[in-house]
């Protein structure tokens, strides 16, 4: 399936010596590049931070908004009219499957939200996997209506206060697409090479990708933002966290992402390296299957939290200080953090008890999912199923643990095959709604976004109402309570909020980590 390590390392080299060009060592195989139809970071690495814009981005390394193909905007008074300035001169890329004929406009806009909108519009049932973050956060709902007031204006009107809204505009399933492109693959009755053959206005231009090896990408010349510095980007999929390092350090590539925390200390003594570090919008999980018995009983779940020693868990995967243990969807830095609540002990005692309660005395059989590799959220996958299958056989549970490459897992696990399902999730925008509706509300159980399959109806409740008003005090309250509840219910095994970390070779320049755990490439210079 994967090329061999020895050919990837003789072929890097060459391509990164021919020209002014970076190499990057990934953790995975982007699903697609039409990223509306996909949630996974290394997708959006090869999508939403490469071919595309949007209307608002996030400031390089924060959640900071700033302007994007929108220039400016304004809101109204009552949070349900937001209106857009649009940049003109904006270019989209030109390709050998397509010419542009003109400039970036508001038809691009309306398009782009419209496709996944309106039941109606024309590509809108031509996604094999649908619109996962718009169904999930229910933005039809939301958007009464777009409107093009002229080539460089549009108008977004609401039908209720939504206050993560302006910042939702920034993810990368609002990325602007060209409406011309997608009209010229309809009439050509060639809609899914949308996926394979990506145009859009961003810093670099897609060239071609090599399945479960390379992506290349070449610098934008006449991108709005300033040409990037580097000519070249290649992204060479490299699953395993071990290699990725030794091609560093051969500089087969010169950045390679998400190295183990366990090896961060080592790296740090190589006078080759930088290692970059930051507190980021993580958490890992373990999505507990709500849809089959018998982990629809809330004593079961609850026993499975307390099997497990994450503890432990914690100190293997991360080591020393590289994260921190979980007991929430979201870190306790964002809005409405619930400091009440306590992590799950560990108490195999109770666990047993409980499980007898729920007339499970003598256990059951389930399957534990993980993937492959590793990555910022489960640095080491494999010890990370065993403790877990360990621990839940101390207490009668049998579990088989099954392996599935990246995209393969989050395919299935939509579909909801799994019983367990290490996951891990990067907050897109910095808001605390990011954390819960995309993960745990009843549309993204309906879309399958949540893996858990988890829908209650007063937490669902309460994280409607904190996106619905504006007030900070009075978001955080609702979400408190939201946490609680999701505490209680246990649909999840919190894990914890890990650092993230990059290595670079020295003379790598520009680079920044950012709190949102994706990875742009466009301000990068190679110090001569």
């Amino acid at each position: 399936m994967r090329r061999s390590l020895l050919s990837l390392a003789l072929c890097l080299p060459l391509y990164a010596a021919a020209s002014q060009s970076l190499v990057v060592c990934t953790e995975a195989s982007p699903e697609g590049f039409d990223i509306v139809q996909y949630t996974a970071a290394t997708t959006a690495d090869a999508s939403a931070e490469t071919v595309f814009d949007r209307l608002v981005q996030f400031a390089p390394g924060s959640t900071r908004l700033q302007p994007g193909l929108a220039e400016s905007w304004t809101i109204s008074d009552d949070g349900l009219v937001y209106q857009f300035q649009l940049r003109k001169g904006v270019k989209f890329h030109s390709t050998p499957w397509f010419t542009p004929s003109r400039e970036f406009n508001a038809d691009d806009v309306l398009w782009s939200f419209q496709r996944q909108l309106n039941a109606d519009h024309p590509w809108h049932t031509l996604s094999p996997r649908g619109f996962p973050y718009a169904e999930s956060m229910a933005f039809a709902q939301l958007i009464e209506r777009i409107e093009k007031l002229d080539p460089h204006r549009v108008r977004f009107v609401l039908k209720h206060p939504e206050a993560p809204f302006l910042a939702d505009l920034a993810m990368g399933f609002t990325s602007i697409y060209s409406a011309e492109y997608a009209g010229q693959l309809l009439k050509a009755g060639k809609p899914e090479q949308l996926n394979r053959e990506p145009v859009g206005t961003g810093p670099f231009v897609f060239e071609r990708y090599r399945k479960d090896a390379q992506i290349r990408f070449r610098a934008n010349p006449d991108y709005w933002a300033g040409k990037p510095a580097i000519d070249r980007l290649l992204f060479a999929i490299t699953p395993d966290p071990n290699v990725r390092v030794q091609q560093l350090k051969a500089n087969a590539c010169q950045v390679a992402v998400y190295p183990r925390p366990t090896d961060i200390a080592s790296l740090r003594q190589d006078p080759a390296l930088d290692i970059l570090e930051l507190d980021s919008l993580l958490v890992a999980y373990v999505g507990i299957n709500t849809r089959h018995p018998p982990l629809d009983d809330l004593r079961v779940r609850q026993a499975i939290n307390l099997a497990f020693d994450r503890r432990a868990y914690l100190r293997a995967q991360y080591g020393e200080g590289n994260a921190s243990l979980s007991v929430a969807p979201y870190p306790a830095t964002l809005l409405g953090f619930n400091d009440k609540l306590v992590p799950w002990p560990l108490d195999p005692q109770k666990a047993r008890q409980l499980l007898a309660e729920a007339g499970h005395k003598d256990g059951f059989k389930l399957t534990i999912w993980t993937r492959p590799g590793g990555g910022p959220t489960n640095p080491n996958p494999g010890i990370g199923a065993q403790m877990l299958q360990a621990d839940l056989a101390a207490i009668g549970i049998q579990a088989e643990i099954r392996v599935y490459e990246w995209g393969e897992l989050i395919k299935r696990a939509k579909q909801g095959e799994h019983d367990l399902v290490f996951m891990g999730w990067a907050g897109d925008n910095g808001d605390p709604d990011n954390f819960l509706t995309p993960n745990l509300s009843c549309a993204a159980a309906k879309s399958g976004e949540n893996q858990a399959g988890w829908c209650n109806q007063a937490f669902d409740e309460l994280i409607r109402q904190a996106r619905a008003v504006t007030d900070p005090a009075r978001r955080a309250e609702l979400y408190r309570q939201a946490l609680a509840i999701f505490h209680e219910q246990a649909p999840w095994i919190p894990l914890a909020h890990p650092k993230q970390f990059a290595a670079l070779r020295k003379g790598i320049e520009g680079f920044q980590l950012s709190p949102l755990g994706s990875n742009n490439f466009a301000r990068v210079r190679l110090k001569q």
